[in-house]
């Protein structure tokens, strides 16, 4: 198949294919909404092609470690997330307001040229199913992500509202905690690299430090 390489000897657990790429000072996790103004022209190429009738309305967000957003030169992470293009909207000017749902994760198997956007060649990592090992594990990570969220809404620095809804599917569950979680980028990126297990006893001790620095806040301290 064209444009399609398989590399090791699992040939259906490693398919690769090619991906555009919209590197972020920002993590990305499944479940979650991306709101973008695009500006840069090789960006507002990409989105003129993925605006396309017919055309993949895919494209992957990975985070840069070192550099600058904007003009290109920077160093990304290689495990990055699928996004899906839910709203577009073309200015006057030739910039695009987008908004984009993350979906799954990837991992970058080759950088490719600048063409004249960022793109790689990915291979696709999906969730495993869920193991009902995990329920408590999920239940304790929720219940320190909602303690810190209503902490930081007593501090007005709430960005979620305590009570929101969750998905009944224990793996979306799992990933909405994660991007509501009120964490920097790189625990994030730490999530979004790790398997569920980890990812979920990560979640809830990370939090937990927030949380008890937001205690401290709203005790005077």
């Amino acid at each position: 198949m064209p444009g399609v390489r398989s590399h090791g000897r699992d040939r259906t657990a490693l398919l690769s294919r090619r991906l555009p790429i919209f590197p972020l000072g920002s993590v990305l996790l499944p479940t979650q909404l991306l709101p973008l103004h695009v500006f840069e022209p090789r960006y507002r190429e990409l989105m003129a092609r993925l605006t396309v009738p017919g055309a993949a309305t895919e494209l992957g967000v990975v985070l840069i470690e070192r550099g600058r957003e904007v003009g290109g030169g920077d160093q990304r992470v290689s495990i990055g997330t699928t996004a899906r293009l839910v709203e577009a909207e073309m200015l006057r000017d030739g910039r695009w307001l987008a908004v984009f749902a993350g979906t799954g994760r990837f991992r970058v198997v080759d950088w490719l040229p600048d063409d004249p956007y960022p793109q790689a060649e990915v291979v696709d990592l999906p969730d495993p199913e869920w193991d009902p090992v995990d329920d408590g594990a999920l239940a304790a990570a929720e219940g320190e992500v909602r303690q810190a969220l209503a902490m930081a809404a007593e501090l007005r620095e709430g960005t979620v509202a305590p009570g929101f809804q969750l998905a009944a599917d224990p793996v979306q569950r799992a990933w909405q905690l994660c991007a509501v979680a009120p964490l920097g980028p790189l625990d994030r990126q730490r999530l979004l690299e790790a398997p569920t297990a980890i990812r979920l006893v990560t979640l809830a001790n990370e939090v937990a430090e927030v949380r008890r620095m937001l205690a401290f806040r709203l005790s005077g301290g």
